[in-house]
């Protein structure tokens, strides 16, 4: 059997690029070497690619997004693999948006039933203008403490748990900084639980993976360092005490989320429970991570799904999803 080359994407313009490189790596290392040829292609941090989109078109066989964060997980990677029609790993170009877009994918969630913490949108206009009015409004439907994020952002960057007005001015201001667009949350307390989905090309095919309870280690909350650092927090799968029922809220959360953006291939979904059982939705990370550390390997490893076989999955749905699209 001839062996299909893969371009395996991998860095960009994005806080996150270093991790990107090693998910790339992983990428590169893991997949089947009976099936498939890895073919490194870097991204530098002004988006310059290693090797054409052109030419990745005309000698390779599937491009595998190992990128996080803004142009490869917001839909900008995506809408360039498009308009040269490489077939891609994961969502198209609009779910990438839609999930990137944290506000806009929770109003999906909310919709549909799912629980998402209350929520304030603030724009960098709106902050300059009107500063005070914007703390007001956070007070009165929120409360503290609240959580200060951006909109459009991946794995806990800029993330700030603020306890009153100075905390949450200095947060906000700091965020707006960076970004054109934050979020002030309410602040859940409670465990926190991720769960992933795989799909073979469409939404109908959708499965979970074995939930993954995750508690910090190094930081109070699952912020980019207890994420990447080793040891950074402790992940448990099954997760201990917790009930079947809600066992299966966590899996069905995570396939509903996946199924309304139009997520493909894979997915992973942050959620939060409450003392009183509430099941929150955080958010949906439509490339998650494929280090040693991240948690997609490891649900999936749970689920009896080795890592070589788990790649193998994400590229042939994306094969599927480019035949049926």
């Amino acid at each position: 059997m001839k062996k299909m080359l893969i371009a395996v994407l991998s860095g960009g313009p994005s806080s996150e690029y270093e991790v990107s490189l090693k998910s790339g790596e992983m990428v590169r290392e893991g997949l089947d070497i009976n099936r498939y040829e890895p073919v490194s292609v870097r991204i530098d941090k002004s988006g310059v690619w290693e090797i054409s989109p052109e030419d990745i078109r005309k000698n390779m066989n599937c491009a595998f997004i190992a990128m996080h964060g803004t142009y490869g997980e917001d839909g900008t990677v995506q809408r360039i693999l498009e308009s040269h029609r490489i077939p891609y790993t994961g969502s198209d170009s609009l779910a990438s948006a839609i999930g990137m877009n944290k506000f806009l994918s929770s109003r999906l969630f909310k919709d549909a039933g799912l629980s998402v913490p209350d929520t304030v949108l603030v724009a960098k206009n709106e902050w300059r203008s009107s500063l005070d009015a914007v703390v007001l409004k956070a007070e009165y439907n929120l409360g503290y403490p609240m959580v200060v994020k951006p909109n459009n952002q991946g794995s806990s960057v800029d993330v700030f748990i603020v306890k009153n007005r100075w905390e949450l001015k200095d947060a906000v201001t700091h965020t707006l900084s960076f970004y054109k667009e934050t979020l002030v949350q309410k602040f859940v307390s409670g465990r926190e639980f991720t769960c992933g989905v795989l799909d073979h090309g469409w939404a109908d095919s959708a499965f979970p993976l074995a939930p993954i309870e995750i508690i910090p280690q190094s930081s109070p909350f699952f912020d980019y360092k207890a994420k990447y650092e080793t040891g950074g927090s402790l992940e448990i799968t099954p997760p201990e005490n917790v009930s079947s029922a809600d066992m299966r809220r966590i899996r069905d959360a995570a396939v509903l989320a996946h199924r309304l953006i139009n997520a493909s291939g894979v997915s992973r979904t942050d959620m939060i429970m409450d003392s009183d059982g509430r099941l929150f939705v955080l958010e949906i990370n439509t490339i998650p991570g494929l280090t040693r550390e991240s948690l997609i390997p490891k649900g999936a490893g749970a689920s009896g799904i080795s890592f070589s076989r788990l790649l193998d999955m994400i590229v042939r749905a994306a094969i599927a999803r480019h035949k049926l699209g």
